[in-house]
């Protein structure tokens, strides 16, 4: 049986998995109809051993809070509309751009800011022209440096098609740096091969830096399989760096963070960066207010070594990048780069 077939992307699937009931199941339809459902046998798994309301398990399964729209939440949270090039091809800052070469995921985050837009159209890859359009911008703005691979997740491609993405891009002599981004090896740690691994660093692309940004949460998401997937990359050379999300009654608490910033650490992991949850359709359950996330950065300096500690980050709304919050943070609102102020609905 194919790794696709084999996820659980329905309620019903859910349900004969004994993950929801029958009333869950019945609560959360609507939701099911408008954003997508997957898991992953290895989360399943995990799920049912800690139970469906545990750290794992609360991430993945609708809710049918998700119905419920505040008026400032957006499609499009931070923008990646307006500063759409090409199809799949995101320039927001000068140096650097997002390439989303697939649409789908391997799960469906809860909270996830583009829910919108994954999930929805298949396999939802880039067609070879659009690939090779997307090339050619590249290769025609020698201030770019980096390439950052997103989606969607590229980690459910192919090693071969990875092998061919990190080729063609490593080419381009003035791009140094290529960056993925991926929940895969904590939701699904098989499909992190050594075939996979070595597709990363293919070609061109050994004399480019690489890294795997990977999501993580909670320290109950590091068990051994995705320590072990973990270890395959950074054993070859591959920097790893995480990215999480602050989330309302599952981390927001100084234990919660320590123990995932000290596992992520463990596993030879650099925690990168912390995101206070974006203002996407039917997350305000998840949304901390603003002053909290600062509050618990700071509790954890004396905890923590530095190396340990990730950036505290808001994409604000408007698009205009990433801001440290505690230093954007005041009690008009966001301060931006450019010296406005902005309000935000969740101060």
């Amino acid at each position: 049986m194919s790794r696709s077939r084999r996820l659980l992307t329905s309620l019903e699937a859910l349900q004969d998995a004994h993950l929801i009931t029958a009333q869950e199941a019945r609560a959360t339809a609507a939701v099911a109809r408008t954003y997508a459902v997957s898991l992953t046998p290895h989360l399943a798994a995990l799920i049912k051993a800690e139970g469906p309301h545990g750290p794992i398990g609360r991430q993945y399964l609708p809710d049918p809070r998700e119905g419920i729209v505040q008026p400032s939440e957006s499609a499009d949270p931070i923008h990646d509309h307006p500063h759409t090039v090409l199809p799949g091809l995101i320039h927001r800052y000068p140096d650097r751009v997002l390439l989303k070469l697939v649409e789908v995921c391997p799960v469906y985050c809860r909270f996830c800011f583009r829910r919108e837009m994954v999930g929805r159209k298949g396999q939802g890859l880039l067609e070879p022209d659009q690939f090779d359009a997307v090339l050619a911008y590249i290769a025609a703005h020698p201030a770019l440096f980096e390439a950052i691979l997103s989606g969607g997740d590229p980690f459910v491609l192919s090693a071969r098609r990875v092998d061919a993405v990190s080729r063609a891009l490593g080419a381009i002599e003035h791009l140094k740096s290529l960056r993925w981004h991926t929940r895969v090896p904590v939701a699904d740690p098989e499909r992190v091969t050594r075939a996979l691994v070595r597709a990363l660093r293919a070609g061109d692309a050994r004399r480019k830096a690489v890294t795997v940004v990977v999501h993580v949460n909670h320290a109950a998401e590091l068990v051994p399989p995705a320590v072990a997937a973990i270890a395959r990359l950074v054993d070859t050379g591959v920097q790893v760096l995480s990215q999480s999300v602050l989330l309302k009654g599952l981390n927001d608490s100084e234990e919660a963070l320590e123990a995932l910033f000290r596992a992520l650490t463990a596993a030879r992991v650099k925690p990168y960066y912390l995101h206070q949850g974006d203002l996407a359709p039917g997350t305000g359950h998840w949304r901390t207010a603003l002053a909290r996330g600062p509050e618990l950065m700071e509790a954890l300096r004396g905890r923590l070594p530095g190396h340990a500690l990730p950036t505290l980050v808001i994409d604000p709304p408007g698009g205009t990048g990433k801001l440290p919050l505690a230093t954007a943070l005041s009690s008009e609102g966001l301060k931006l780069r450019d010296g406005r102020t902005i309000p935000h609905p969740d101060l």
